[in-house]
């Protein structure tokens, strides 16, 4: 009987401590102890199987004759299946399992046409990750946690490195060239990865769950790009979410991230908004937008209702107009701080004759290379602006002619792209996206602009929302929103949708998570 051993697991028994292992035989599953005997047995036909003992001694497999994917476990001196899917779609040839740095168990169901699935497994479910392409007709595969790397041996073509983690896609790299049959390939992946030891695991920031997050956006593709928050003014449950679809327009959503309204209002990329503006006698909330079609402002009103209508539009001189962001003047109006690619930021002051909008260009500077995000810190006085490859740039509004200076260079901690950026004002805090590394950083807004930590948002696998990587835009509420957000909340640009994979979105973070994880890294 031809058996196939797996990888050894380790458990405590009353004895001392006893070597386990799961065995396929022909025509059943067994567990096998460090003697090699016989200490259970479950009558099947296994087609593939993976097995592991960070968390017990488990085991993954497909049933030969129904396809379906089942979990087992080691229960004492028993066999215990645990949970049963039905069969995927595809034609699976290799499948093996990966625990990713958060601690939750993936597995990928390699096909054998090279189309192939990753799930997450929580709680007796298996959640779909996304789809991939793998190399066909693989004859084995493994994935190292660690360095989150999946290694495909092709047979006739030789061995393959995949990216494990489904946030952070990467190319498909070939490690060797082997024109080898399938049982000198294994044993050669085998030797591949002995020989070159696993590099250590880099140090990662405290993890935050989200909570929340926004129906996906109408197509694929780099979509979803920035939010504004607007506060209900009696009921902060019911505040909205302003969002950029940098394809079509503007979506507004609840918190519950369900859409409310849709203004197909073209290529808009960057939104922010101020209530309680004073003008022609009367208290309006707005909020801005850049539409780079037309090199123009998009002026929005949102009622106390909270329904959102365009207002006007306002060209503008730039030439690629980017990122905008908005702060209230002296006066009670607003000041509007749009970008363009060249590197110009210019200062608007937006002004309302009769039923007449316009906007006067009161400054401008440049940097020497593309910014995006901005924020205004009316504190202060001040208007933060990210230069994307090399840091935060503040220039003082006070004071007429103030020259920019740059106060948070790019390095440990800020890893280009520099992207959203928003304050906490109550806090004296700064977030900004740290694009290139999926997190976040938080500074002090006061000289000399110390970094107080950073985080990332995680998988929340109970509640089937996934993590955020690749942010682009992000803004916060420092106001009781009730529920889970009543110290305030953090909404984030998602530039990989997963579990399932989809259209991107954004995702909704309570700000005390925040607060939690930051105080952590003190």
């Amino acid at each position: 009987m031809r058996r196939l051993l797996l990888t050894l697991a380790l458990m405590t028994c009353a004895g001392g401590v006893q070597a386990q292992r799961f065995v396929l035989a022909k025509t059943a599953l067994e567990l096998h102890d460090d003697a090699g005997r016989t200490l259970a047995r479950h009558a099947t036909r296994v087609k593939r199987m993976d097995q592991r003992s960070d968390d017990g001694r488990f085991a993954v497999l497909q049933d030969a004759d129904s396809g379906r994917i089942e979990l087992w476990r080691a229960d004492g001196q028993q066999l215990k299946r645990d949970a049963a899917w039905p069969a995927p779609a595809l034609e699976v040839e290799q499948l093996c399992l990966y625990r990713d740095p958060q601690g939750l168990l993936q597995l990928f169901l390699l096909g054998a046409e090279g189309l192939s699935e990753q799930w997450l497994i929580h709680e007796r479910r298996a959640l779909p990750v996304q789809r991939l392409a793998t190399p066909p007709q693989p004859s084995a595969c493994r994935v190292r946690d660690a360095e989150a790397q999946l290694y495909v041996a092709e047979p006739g073509v030789g061995l393959w490195a995949l990216s494990a983690d489904a946030e952070r896609p990467g190319r498909r790299l070939l490690l060797a060239e082997a024109q080898l049959g399938e049982k000198a390939l294994n044993a050669k992946l085998d030797a591949w990865l002995a020989e070159h030891p696993a590099a250590a695991p880099a140090a990662r920031p405290p993890i935050v769950l989200p909570t929340g997050q926004t129906q996906p956006m109408r197509e694929a593709g780099d979509a979803a790009d920035d939010p504004a928050i607007w506060v209900h003014p009696t009921r902060g449950a019911q505040s909205l979410i302003l969002a950029t679809d940098k394809k079509r327009g503007l979506a507004v959503y609840g918190l519950d991230g369900r859409e409310r309204q849709f203004l197909p209002v073209g290529r808009i990329n960057n939104v922010d908004l101020r209530q309680g503006l004073a003008y022609g006698g009367r208290m309006l909330d707005l909020a801005v937008a850049t539409q780079r079609d037309e090199a123009a402002l998009v002026l929005l009103g949102i009622s106390p209702a909270g329904r959102v209508s365009e207002l006007a539009r306002l060209k503008t001189t730039l030439d690629d107009i980017y990122g905008v962001c908005v702060g209230r003047n002296a006066e009670g109006g607003l000041d509007v701080f749009p970008n363009d690619k060249d590197g110009r930021v210019q200062r608007l002051r937006l002004k309302l004759s009769g039923k007449t909008w316009q906007a006067d260009v009161v400054g401008e500077f440049r940097l020497a290379s593309q910014p995006e995000g901005c924020v205004v810190d009316e504190a202060h006085q001040a208007l933060f602006v990210g230069e994307e490859k090399r840091g935060i740039w503040r220039l003082g509004l006070a004071v007429p002619g103030s020259e920019p200076q740059l106060v948070i260079a790019a390095g440990p901690g800020l890893t280009p792209d520099v992207e959203g950026l928003a304050i906490h004002p109550q806090r004296g805090w700064l977030v900004v996206s740290s694009q290139g590394s999926d997190s976040f950083a938080v500074y002090d807004i006061k000289p000399p602009f110390a970094q107080r930590g950073t985080f990332a948002i995680g998988t929340n696998a109970a509640l089937g929302i996934d993590a955020v990587s690749e942010t682009d835009g992000l803004d916060l509420a420092p106001a009781n929103l009730g529920g889970l957000y009543a110290d305030g909340l953090l909404v984030v640009q998602d530039g990989h949708k997963r579990l399932p994979q989809g259209p991107q979105n954004f995702k909704l973070v309570p700000w005390a998570a925040v607060e939690k994880a930051v105080q952590q890294r003190r």
